[in-house]
């Protein structure tokens, strides 16, 4: 049995266990010490440089292809490009647990930074639109 498994399979039978304990089922919770099996940590699928042009392909906008080349050049959480703004891109950007971390991008992702702040009509976030002529926010 896969330690992942068998972890699911513990934490069940020590939920169980817990909840009989605080109904008073039982005086002690005999799964009380018992541990999980350490998992190792899975290294992340890159993508090929042919799925990589693909992607790039696939995009139709100014915005998808700065949307896109920011992401894979930087490595940003969506969570964290949502929260940039035109007035401060930088190195610099808010990620989980509001702690700052630095991201670099590449001259491509720089490129079409200026193509999609050359069609910008005055709304302030960098890549989301809210309301309901988003889809005219940016030209194409």
């Amino acid at each position: 049995m896969k330690p992942s498994s068998l972890g699911h399979r513990i934490r069940c039978i020590k939920s169980l266990f817990r909840w009989s304990h605080e109904e008073g089922h039982f005086l002690k919770n005999p799964t009380a010490k018992l541990k999980e099996p350490k998992l190792g940590k899975r290294i992340p699928k890159l993508l090929s440089d042919l799925e990589i042009e693909h992607l790039r392909e696939a995009c139709q906008t100014t915005i998808e292809n700065a949307l896109f080349e920011f992401l894979y050049s930087t490595g940003c959480r969506i969570g964290e490009v949502i929260k940039l703004n035109r007035d401060n891109i930088s190195v610099i950007v808010q990620g989980k647990g509001d702690k700052e971390r630095e991201v670099y991008f590449n001259t491509c992702c720089f490129i079409w930074l200026k193509k999609v702040f050359g069609c910008w009509r005055g709304w302030r976030p960098l890549f989301v639109y809210y309301g309901q002529n988003a889809e005219k926010a940016y030209e194409h």
